[in-house]
């Protein structure tokens, strides 16, 4: 069974999750590209009053994602200095 390509900040972060990468990979861990091209257009539309209820989510669903991985890395963090 293959596994999709991911497509929405959520399915990013699983899928580079479930690679079980190592604490410096977290550490360096970066949304491809397009993902952030993709916020930063959302961040600067929603500025605007201009996104759709559909893109809203998203933009909530991106911000969600990125409040995670920065505590995922924070406590990364934490764990290799007590190490």
């Amino acid at each position: 069974m293959a596994i999709p390509t991911p497509t929405t900040a959520f399915d990013e972060i699983i899928s580079f999750l479930a690679s079980a990468p190592s604490a410096e990979s977290i550490l360096r861990y970066q949304p491809p590209a397009t993902l952030q091209a993709r916020a930063s257009d959302l961040l600067q539309r929603n500025q605007q009053d201009a996104l759709n209820s559909d893109e809203v989510a998203e933009l909530d669903e991106i911000l969600r994602m990125n409040r995670f991985m920065s505590r995922l890395k924070a406590q990364t963090k934490q764990q290799l200095a007590q190490s």
